[in-house]
């Protein structure tokens, strides 16, 4: 018997005898596990230690943004009203910043989104989840079990990103 037609019978074995059995395999679904990103752990401005992954289980709004970033600021209204709109969503500020800079500013503007602390590491994060340039600000939206859904460059627009969020949630 010739080798390719040895590997075709082969590979219909499992078939012919699930067909005659009555069984007919089914390739069993495999969740993907969470992006790497969630293997990472950011502190609060005041120093607690906040691991991504405890975000597991609902849709994410990940924005990277910095306190001396005037798109950044401007939009973080509607990304607080947003987070307030979409009580099954989290939203979660990532500063390419000092920890010193964000506790002052939290003190000037507040949000009802946790704001953690990347420091300039998080250059490098924001490349690693696909904007090479590292351009603030920086929206990422990943589905309930952490895989990567869709990410914006540049200042959100509330309505764009309202309406992803309501497809996705």
């Amino acid at each position: 018997m010739k080798r390719r037609e040895f590997l075709r019978r082969a590979s219909l074995a499992p078939i012919i005898a699930a067909g005659l059995s009555g069984i007919v395999p089914v390739a069993r679904a495999t969740a993907l596990p969470p992006h790497a990103f969630y293997a990472n752990a950011f502190p609060t401005p005041s120093g607690a230690d906040t691991p991504f992954r405890s975000y597991l289980g609902k849709p994410v709004v990940l924005n990277f943004w910095a306190t001396w970033c005037p798109p950044c600021v401007k939009e973080m209204p509607d990304l607080d009203a947003l987070h307030k709109k979409h009580t099954g969503v989290h939203f979660v500020g990532l500063a390419v910043d000092t920890a010193a800079n964000v506790e002052k500013f939290g003190q000037k503007v507040q949000v009802s989104y946790p704001l953690l602390v990347a420091g300039h590491g998080g250059i490098k994060l924001m490349r690693d989840l696909g904007n090479k340039n590292g351009g603030l600000p920086f929206t990422v939206v990943f589905d309930k079990d952490g895989r990567e859904l869709r990410h914006f460059l540049g200042q959100i627009k509330p309505e764009e990103l309202d309406a992803y969020i309501a497809e996705i949630s």
